[in-house]
């Protein structure tokens, strides 16, 4: 059973070059790095920078069967500013091809038989690809949302849509503190994971906070996992590594405590890359985690 992954895959550009990128393409290919079959929902133009992306997902070892191609917009691009190591912003290019994923049976199929779908609030930006999306989201069996807030993309309406229709979610603590201060609410961690997975009937929610490591909310108890020291190189795509890690925690059973340490390490070993897709395995992850036990 594939893990389906929904939504944008893109260009970031840096000053050093163009590196792959998106969150669903991130997570699909990390999830691929820990041994699980990932499958990418999304669409790219029919132009280089569209083609370069379908040759390097296939370079990682995953499908482009639901990767659509679009005739009438451009392949996805991301102005990076990585002048801050430990916070990237972004500068994200509108309309593109991913803003027009459509609705088509397979898709229907896809989902239905996946072991879990993955799907974050960028891609709910555009009508067309968040109608899609409204429309799978009633067919997953888990449904694992990656809140991803980048301002000017998203609205407090869908974002709340979303949530209501998630098992589990993953969020960073800026986030956090956004929602919480939405409904009035203490952003407090330990209350604020308790009370969005009662509010939302979640199955668990974890935040994340960079070089402070991570919380979750798991089962109705609280779990917290300190950050990994590790030398940064850039912070781009460690989020995504992170949740691709805690997902295979998840659907394995693993304890919550031992799940979250070694999705906390995953993260900083990205980390320690250039780059958002580094080719780590279950094995380094674990290194990093043991020998800063």
């Amino acid at each position: 059973m594939a893990i389906a992954c929904f939504g944008e895959m893109l260009w970031d550009v840096l000053p050093t070059g163009k590196q792959p990128g998106g969150a669903p393409l991130n997570v699909a290919v990390h999830l691929r790095n820990f041994g699980l079959e990932a499958q990418l929902i999304s669409r790219v133009g029919h132009d280089d920078l569209g083609a370069e992306l379908l040759a390097f997902v296939e370079s990682k070892g995953l499908s482009t069967k639901y990767v659509q191609r679009g005739e009438t917009h451009l392949t996805g691009v991301v102005k990076a500013n990585v002048s801050n190591t430990n916070e990237v912003t972004y500068k994200i290019v509108q309309p593109v091809a991913w803003d027009y994923i459509q609705y088509e049976p397979a898709l229907s199929d896809l989902v239905q038989g996946a072991e879990a779908f993955v799907f974050g609030s960028l891609a709910a930006r555009s009508p067309v690809s968040r109608e899609t999306l409204y429309r799978l989201l009633q067919q997953a069996p888990l449904k694992v949302f990656d809140v991803n807030l980048r301002p000017p993309h998203y609205s407090r309406d869908v974002v709340q849509y979303l949530l209501r229709h998630a098992d589990i979610v993953k969020l960073n603590h800026h986030e956090l503190t956004e929602i919480m201060d939405w409904f009035g609410a203490s952003p407090a961690e330990e209350t604020a994971l308790e009370w969005l997975a009662h509010r939302f009937q979640l199955q668990a929610v974890c935040v994340t906070k960079g070089a402070d490591g991570a919380a979750l909310w798991s089962g109705g108890q609280f779990y917290c996992s300190p950050g990994r020291p590790v030398a940064v190189q850039d912070t781009i795509g460690s989020g995504d590594a992170f949740l691709a890690a805690l997902l295979r925690g998840l659907l394995a059973g693993q304890p919550p405590a031992d799940n979250l340490a070694f999705a906390c390490a995953a993260g900083s070993l990205v980390a320690t890359f250039q780059g958002a897709t580094p080719a780590i395995s279950e094995s380094m992850v674990r290194g990093l985690a043991s020998a800063n036990a």
